[in-house]
């Protein structure tokens, strides 16, 4: 037995030493020596590297190498590490199938899979580095359980790729298969875009889902400044995992936890900094599941309170156009966050994960270039309210989010086109049978109705390759792809499999969607729907067995954040 072994418990050992100190945890030492432990380890804290690298993803393909710099920089300054692995899943390959399903279902399993293994061998703090969508609020999610120090780490994102001189990446290929089907493209030409649209590792490069979260953990307080803008092969990324290392030992010493920093105020400069980048509608969801896990009341109204003073600033991909190494070629967040906080948008005083607060961390912070195009002036918006929109309704009495960039105007009404898979839906768009004035309505893809709440970015993008894109609404109670764009509405509450009035849309019936009033509205008699309500009946589950079951049976609504262990 070493020296260091028996030492007494601190701050900075406190999980660490109840595995390894003393003559009894002699076993425990014996394991860990087989795994390369020294003498001289045994007295150092003990921090965890939750690595997402798969290759069934390009997203994750990289991951392995950047766990090794976070390692590096952990055993540089004092402490030792431990690689660990957790699952991923892709969403772009997965997408528009049965397999999609298992999506949403991931992040539970991360988060599950990295409480279970920190907690299980008495790591004293973690660094977490995601790649694809679910990832990022998976690994946020364990870390807000756990509340040890911790560190999220962006794996970054691709490059795009190039096709005539324009950059391309997957979600051009999405909106390629809908011009297709229309024959506004060949197959030469679907196939020159399926080629080129993915040059290499790096999550998806428009701001879709995973640069989406990646900018609001930063903005959270979790991540090392602009961590969510780096390119996920480049020199800055390994120097983020290095200092990430470094970072969580620091947070160790001055006993920082994910509590400290996940605050009400850090959910609120989250939610700023989505806005004005034009993100995801998967942030709603998202941030909702990660403020639960940390005990932070956050609700959708609080989406509205702060989407009302705070406007979209950053032209970037699907509604915009550029892509986000574009974003991060002019600096990257930071000088964007920099411009919130001197408009008073932004709360100043939120601690973070480098021990300072966030006006510390932007002191220093230089503006964007002069002649950029990227990122707008207050004075000259994309938009100057929130694109994100929740609506309430008889459509959507526990709320529903709707994602308007002001392209596609404020009011939709049209007649109902009903399908209770986005299978079916997608076929009859891709056929022709969806018409302009129409409005897609596919159910019975909620939490618990899919199992699983799939992205609809097939069907979307098939309505804008076909060129339908201002000329169609499309809502469900499952969501959307970072990629999609249009006029969309999702998450609607409660799902059709609970018997929400969704379940009883009719063809032919009229729906308004209004986003000044936010309203989201089945133009129906009340008496009608109640009389409709009455004789529906629940459909029959469709999985009984396996992790899908499991998940339908535990999940809560989407505007509770889709979580799995809400209580009563």
């Amino acid at each position: 037995m070493t020296k260091r072994s028996n030492t007494s418990r601190n701050q900075e050992r406190a999980h660490s030493s109840i595995v390894i100190d003393g003559h009894e945890r002699a076993p425990s030492r014996a394991m860990l020596r087989a795994v390369g432990f020294k003498d001289e380890d045994f007295g150092k804290p003990q921090i965890g590297i939750a690595s997402t690298w798969s290759m069934v993803t390009p997203c994750n393909m990289h991951i392995d190498r950047l766990a090794k710099k976070a390692a590096e920089g952990v055993d540089a300054h004092g402490g030792k590490a431990l690689i660990f692995g957790t699952i991923t899943v892709s969403d772009g390959i997965s997408m528009g199938t049965e397999g999609m399903k298992y999506s949403l279902v991931s992040r539970e399993v991360i988060a599950d899979s990295v409480e279970t293994v920190v907690g299980c061998e008495g790591f004293d703090g973690f660094v977490a580095i995601g790649g694809c969508d679910k990832n990022m609020p998976g690994c946020v999610i364990a870390m807000a359980r756990l509340n040890r120090p911790s560190v999220f780490v962006y794996g970054g994102t691709i490059l795009p790729g190039c096709h005539k001189d324009k950059n391309v990446d997957i979600v051009s290929v999405f909106e390629a298969v809908g011009a297709h089907a229309n024959n506004r493209i060949d197959d030469r030409e679907l196939t020159a875009i399926e080629s080129c649209a993915i040059p290499g590792p790096g999550s998806c490069g428009g701001m879709y889902t995973a640069n989406t979260m990646a900018s609001a953990i930063e903005a959270l307080g979790m991540s090392l400044p602009n961590s969510s803008a780096q390119a996920a092969i480049s020199p800055e990324k390994e120097k983020d995992c290095q200092e990430a290392g470094k970072a969580v030992l620091n947070l160790l010493k001055r006993g920082i936890r994910p509590k400290d920093i996940m605050t009400k105020k850090a959910f609120a400069n989250a939610i700023t900094v989505v806005i004005a980048l034009g993100g995801s509608t998967n942030a709603v969801l998202h941030l909702l599941a990660m403020a639960h896990a940390v005990g932070v009341k956050l609700d959708l109204d609080d989406f509205t309170r702060i989407g009302k003073k705070v406007p979209v600033l950053a032209d970037l991909k699907p509604s915009g156009r550029f892509v986000m190494a574009e974003l991060v070629n002019i600096g990257g967040t930071l000088p964007l966050m920099r411009m919130l906080l001197d408009a008073g948008l932004l709360h100043g005083d939120c601690l973070t994960v480098t021990g300072k607060t966030m006006r510390e961390n932007l002191a220093d912070v230089k503006p964007y270039p002069a002649g950029q195009r990227v990122v707008r002036p207050f004075n000259d918006p994309i938009k100057k309210d929130s694109h994100l929109v929740i609506l309430y309704g008889n459509l959507a009495a526990q709320g529903a989010v709707a994602k308007i960039s002001g392209k596609e105007g404020n009011q939709f009404t049209g007649t109902a086109r009903v399908f209770d898979s986005e299978e079916a839906a997608l076929k009859r768009i891709l056929d022709g049978t969806i018409k302009k004035g129409d409005v897609i309505v596919i159910r019975y893809e909620g939490p618990k109705g899919g199992p699983g709440m799939r992205e609809m970015l097939s069907p979307t993008s098939a309505v804008m390759g076909k060129g339908l894109g201002k000329d169609v609404a499309l809502i469900t109670d499952g969501r959307f792809s970072g990629g999609s764009h249009g006029f969309v509405v999702g998450h609607i509450t409660p799902e059709a499999y609970v018997g929400g009035p969704l379940a009883i849309v009719k063809d032919g019936d009229s729906i308004t969607i209004d986003a000044d009033k936010r309203q989201l509205n089945l133009n129906v008699s009340a008496t009608e729907i109640k009389k409709r309500l009455k004789k529906w009946k629940q459909p029959k589950p469709r999985y009984t067995m396996g992790v899908l079951s499991k998940y339908m049976k535990s999940v809560t609504s989407a505007s509770l954040g889709a979580v799995t262990d809400y209580g009563k």
